[in-house]
Protein backbone atom coordinates (compact mmCIF):
# COMPACT_ATOMS: atom_id res chain seq x y z
CA UNK A 1 0.00 0.00 0.00
CA UNK A 2 1.23 3.48 -0.88
CA UNK A 3 0.40 5.88 1.91
CA UNK A 4 -0.40 9.54 1.34
CA UNK A 5 1.50 11.52 3.94
CA UNK A 6 0.80 14.94 5.41
CA UNK A 7 2.92 17.22 7.58
CA UNK A 8 -0.17 19.06 8.83
CA UNK A 9 -2.04 18.19 12.03
CA UNK A 10 -5.78 17.73 11.53
CA UNK A 11 -8.81 17.36 13.79
CA UNK A 12 -10.19 14.68 11.48
CA UNK A 13 -8.80 11.62 9.70
CA UNK A 14 -9.47 12.67 6.11
CA UNK A 15 -5.75 12.43 5.25
CA UNK A 16 -5.53 8.86 6.56
CA UNK A 17 -6.20 5.73 4.47
CA UNK A 18 -9.90 4.78 4.24
CA UNK A 19 -11.72 3.38 7.25
CA UNK A 20 -11.23 -0.33 8.00
CA UNK A 21 -7.85 -0.33 6.22
CA UNK A 22 -4.86 -1.79 8.04
CA UNK A 23 -1.64 0.06 7.20
CA UNK A 24 1.95 -0.02 8.54
CA UNK A 25 3.40 3.00 10.34
CA UNK A 26 6.97 3.82 11.29
CA UNK A 27 6.16 4.81 14.87
CA UNK A 28 4.01 6.97 17.12
CA UNK A 29 4.82 10.31 18.77
CA UNK A 30 1.84 11.28 20.91
CA UNK A 31 2.28 14.51 22.87
CA UNK A 32 0.02 15.38 25.78
CA UNK A 33 -0.56 19.11 26.23
CA UNK A 34 -1.39 21.07 29.35
CA UNK A 35 -4.91 22.39 29.95
CA UNK A 36 -8.40 21.30 29.00
CA UNK A 37 -9.34 19.58 25.76
CA UNK A 38 -11.22 22.04 23.47
CA UNK A 39 -14.03 19.47 23.21
CA UNK A 40 -14.51 19.65 26.99
CA UNK A 41 -14.40 23.44 27.08
CA UNK A 42 -17.05 23.74 24.35
CA UNK A 43 -19.44 21.07 25.63
CA UNK A 44 -19.23 20.94 29.44
CA UNK A 45 -22.98 21.13 30.05
CA UNK A 46 -23.84 18.48 27.43
CA UNK A 47 -21.09 16.20 28.74
CA UNK A 48 -22.40 16.52 32.30
CA UNK A 49 -26.01 15.85 31.26
CA UNK A 50 -25.03 12.80 29.23
CA UNK A 51 -22.96 11.45 32.10
CA UNK A 52 -25.97 11.61 34.40
CA UNK A 53 -27.85 9.44 31.90
CA UNK A 54 -24.91 7.06 31.56
CA UNK A 55 -24.55 6.38 35.28
CA UNK A 56 -28.31 6.13 35.73
CA UNK A 57 -28.24 3.27 33.22
CA UNK A 58 -24.98 1.78 34.53
CA UNK A 59 -24.01 2.88 38.07
CA UNK A 60 -20.75 0.90 37.85
CA UNK A 61 -19.21 3.42 35.45
CA UNK A 62 -16.43 5.61 36.84
CA UNK A 63 -15.51 9.05 35.55
CA UNK A 64 -11.76 8.53 35.44
CA UNK A 65 -9.19 10.25 33.23
CA UNK A 66 -7.92 9.28 29.80
CA UNK A 67 -5.78 10.68 27.01
CA UNK A 68 -8.05 12.07 24.30
CA UNK A 69 -6.45 13.17 21.05
CA UNK A 70 -7.13 16.61 19.63
CA UNK A 71 -5.22 16.46 16.35
CA UNK A 72 -3.22 13.85 14.41
CA UNK A 73 -1.02 13.68 11.36
CA UNK A 74 0.36 10.78 9.33
CA UNK A 75 3.88 11.23 7.95
CA UNK A 76 6.85 9.10 6.96
CA UNK A 77 7.82 9.14 10.65
CA UNK A 78 4.48 7.59 11.62
CA UNK A 79 1.51 9.00 13.50
CA UNK A 80 2.03 12.14 15.56
CA UNK A 81 -0.60 13.49 17.91
CA UNK A 82 -1.53 16.34 20.18
CA UNK A 83 -3.78 15.31 23.05
CA UNK A 84 -5.13 16.39 26.43
CA UNK A 85 -6.05 14.56 29.59
CA UNK A 86 -9.85 14.48 29.63
CA UNK A 87 -12.60 12.96 31.80
CA UNK A 88 -14.03 9.61 30.73
CA UNK A 89 -17.43 11.32 30.66
CA UNK A 90 -16.22 13.51 27.78
CA UNK A 91 -15.27 10.42 25.78
CA UNK A 92 -18.65 8.83 26.49
CA UNK A 93 -20.42 11.97 25.23
CA UNK A 94 -18.18 12.17 22.15
CA UNK A 95 -18.78 8.58 21.11
CA UNK A 96 -22.52 9.13 21.14
CA UNK A 97 -22.30 11.99 18.63
CA UNK A 98 -23.25 10.99 15.06
CA UNK A 99 -20.32 12.86 13.51
CA UNK A 100 -17.80 12.32 16.35
CA UNK A 101 -16.08 15.61 15.64
CA UNK A 102 -13.89 17.61 17.98
CA UNK A 103 -11.72 14.72 19.19
CA UNK A 104 -10.04 11.51 18.09
CA UNK A 105 -9.87 8.42 20.29
CA UNK A 106 -6.53 6.69 19.82
CA UNK A 107 -5.67 3.50 21.70
CA UNK A 108 -3.02 0.80 21.55
CA UNK A 109 -4.12 -2.71 20.65
CA UNK A 110 -1.93 -5.69 21.63
CA UNK A 111 -3.02 -8.52 19.32
CA UNK A 112 -2.44 -11.83 21.13
CA UNK A 113 -1.52 -14.77 18.89
CA UNK A 114 -1.39 -18.39 19.98
CA UNK A 115 1.16 -21.01 18.96
CA UNK A 116 -1.50 -22.79 16.89
CA UNK A 117 -2.38 -19.77 14.76
CA UNK A 118 -5.42 -18.34 16.52
CA UNK A 119 -6.02 -14.94 18.07
CA UNK A 120 -7.16 -14.61 21.67
CA UNK A 121 -9.48 -11.84 22.79
CA UNK A 122 -11.66 -11.07 25.79
CA UNK A 123 -15.39 -10.59 26.34
CA UNK A 124 -16.28 -7.52 28.39
CA UNK A 125 -18.39 -7.80 31.52
CA UNK A 126 -21.99 -6.64 31.74
CA UNK A 127 -21.13 -3.69 34.01
CA UNK A 128 -18.57 -2.11 31.65
CA UNK A 129 -18.97 0.60 28.99
CA UNK A 130 -18.91 -2.08 26.24
CA UNK A 131 -20.93 -4.93 27.77
CA UNK A 132 -20.63 -8.26 25.98
CA UNK A 133 -18.36 -6.98 23.23
CA UNK A 134 -15.35 -9.03 22.17
CA UNK A 135 -12.03 -7.33 21.51
CA UNK A 136 -8.35 -7.64 22.30
CA UNK A 137 -7.30 -6.90 25.87
CA UNK A 138 -6.75 -3.15 25.76
CA UNK A 139 -7.81 0.13 27.24
CA UNK A 140 -7.63 3.84 26.59
CA UNK A 141 -4.35 5.60 27.18
CA UNK A 142 -4.33 6.97 30.72
CA UNK A 143 -2.29 9.57 32.63
CA UNK A 144 0.00 6.84 33.99
CA UNK A 145 0.98 6.04 30.39
CA UNK A 146 2.37 9.56 29.91
CA UNK A 147 6.14 9.87 30.34
CA UNK A 148 7.84 13.25 29.88
CA UNK A 149 4.78 14.60 28.11
CA UNK A 150 4.38 11.74 25.63
CA UNK A 151 2.34 8.54 25.60
CA UNK A 152 4.17 5.25 26.05
CA UNK A 153 2.01 2.85 24.05
CA UNK A 154 4.16 -0.19 24.87
CA UNK A 155 3.73 0.41 28.60
CA UNK A 156 -0.01 0.77 28.08
CA UNK A 157 -0.16 -2.54 26.22
CA UNK A 158 1.79 -4.41 28.91
CA UNK A 159 -0.32 -2.99 31.72
CA UNK A 160 -3.70 -3.61 30.13
CA UNK A 161 -2.88 -7.18 29.09
CA UNK A 162 -1.50 -8.02 32.52
CA UNK A 163 -4.48 -6.51 34.34
CA UNK A 164 -7.12 -8.15 32.17
CA UNK A 165 -5.55 -11.51 31.29
CA UNK A 166 -2.56 -12.11 33.57
CA UNK A 167 -0.39 -12.67 30.49
CA UNK A 168 3.03 -11.01 30.38
CA UNK A 169 3.84 -9.44 27.01
CA UNK A 170 7.53 -9.57 27.88
CA UNK A 171 7.27 -13.37 27.55
CA UNK A 172 5.83 -13.18 24.03
CA UNK A 173 7.60 -12.87 20.68
CA UNK A 174 6.84 -9.44 19.29
CA UNK A 175 5.83 -9.40 15.64
CA UNK A 176 7.59 -7.13 13.21
CA UNK A 177 6.10 -3.72 12.63
CA UNK A 178 3.53 -1.38 14.07
CA UNK A 179 0.18 -1.06 12.32
CA UNK A 180 -2.80 1.25 12.44
CA UNK A 181 -6.42 1.43 11.42
CA UNK A 182 -9.41 3.61 12.15
CA UNK A 183 -13.19 3.35 12.36
CA UNK A 184 -15.58 6.20 13.18
CA UNK A 185 -12.97 8.52 14.66
CA UNK A 186 -11.21 5.84 16.73
CA UNK A 187 -7.63 4.96 15.77
CA UNK A 188 -6.03 1.70 16.85
CA UNK A 189 -2.26 1.17 16.92
CA UNK A 190 -1.44 -2.51 17.09
CA UNK A 191 1.33 -5.08 17.26
CA UNK A 192 1.31 -8.88 17.21
CA UNK A 193 2.46 -10.77 20.32
CA UNK A 194 2.92 -14.51 19.84
CA UNK A 195 2.79 -16.75 22.91
CA UNK A 196 4.20 -20.27 23.22
CA UNK A 197 0.75 -21.52 24.25
CA UNK A 198 -2.14 -22.92 22.26
CA UNK A 199 -5.33 -20.90 22.06
CA UNK A 200 -7.07 -23.27 24.46
CA UNK A 201 -4.20 -22.96 26.94
CA UNK A 202 -4.37 -19.18 26.73
CA UNK A 203 -8.13 -19.18 27.26
CA UNK A 204 -7.75 -21.44 30.30
CA UNK A 205 -4.95 -19.27 31.68
CA UNK A 206 -7.09 -16.15 31.39
CA UNK A 207 -10.01 -17.96 33.01
CA UNK A 208 -7.84 -18.80 36.01
CA UNK A 209 -6.63 -15.19 36.21
CA UNK A 210 -10.22 -13.96 36.31
CA UNK A 211 -10.72 -15.76 39.61
CA UNK A 212 -8.00 -13.71 41.34
CA UNK A 213 -8.01 -10.43 39.38
CA UNK A 214 -8.80 -7.33 41.41
CA UNK A 215 -10.66 -5.66 38.55
CA UNK A 216 -13.49 -7.86 37.31
CA UNK A 217 -13.85 -6.17 33.92
CA UNK A 218 -13.97 -9.23 31.70
CA UNK A 219 -16.46 -12.05 31.42
CA UNK A 220 -14.21 -14.56 29.69
CA UNK A 221 -11.70 -15.19 26.91
CA UNK A 222 -12.36 -16.11 23.29
CA UNK A 223 -10.25 -17.98 20.70
CA UNK A 224 -10.66 -16.53 17.21
CA UNK A 225 -9.91 -19.01 14.42
CA UNK A 226 -11.39 -17.27 11.37
CA UNK A 227 -12.32 -13.84 10.03
CA UNK A 228 -16.05 -14.59 10.25
CA UNK A 229 -17.47 -11.26 11.48
CA UNK A 230 -20.53 -13.00 12.94
CA UNK A 231 -18.63 -15.55 15.02
CA UNK A 232 -18.61 -13.19 18.03
CA UNK A 233 -20.18 -9.84 18.98
CA UNK A 234 -17.00 -8.07 17.94
CA UNK A 235 -16.22 -4.46 18.67
CA UNK A 236 -16.10 -2.78 15.26
CA UNK A 237 -12.37 -2.00 15.61
CA UNK A 238 -11.66 -5.76 15.61
CA UNK A 239 -13.03 -6.50 12.15
CA UNK A 240 -10.30 -5.03 9.93
CA UNK A 241 -7.61 -6.60 12.12
CA UNK A 242 -8.98 -10.12 11.98
CA UNK A 243 -9.55 -9.71 8.21
CA UNK A 244 -5.92 -8.62 7.82
CA UNK A 245 -4.55 -11.39 10.03
CA UNK A 246 -6.37 -14.33 8.50
CA UNK A 247 -5.94 -13.03 4.93
CA UNK A 248 -2.19 -13.12 5.58
CA UNK A 249 -2.42 -16.79 6.60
Amino acid sequence: MTLRFSETFSEDLSAFPPERTVFPIAGADLRVLEGDHPLVVANRADIRENWEREIAANPALFDGRLVLQHRLKLSEAGIAGEAYIAPFSAFMWWRRQPDRKGAIHLFSYPVLESSDGALVAIRMGAHTANPGQVYFAAGSLEPEDVVDGRCDIDSNMRREVMEETGLDLDKAIVGEGLYAGHVRGSVSLFKLFRFDMTADEMVDFIGAHMLVAEDKEIAGAVAIRSADPKAQPYNVAMLPIIDWYFAGK
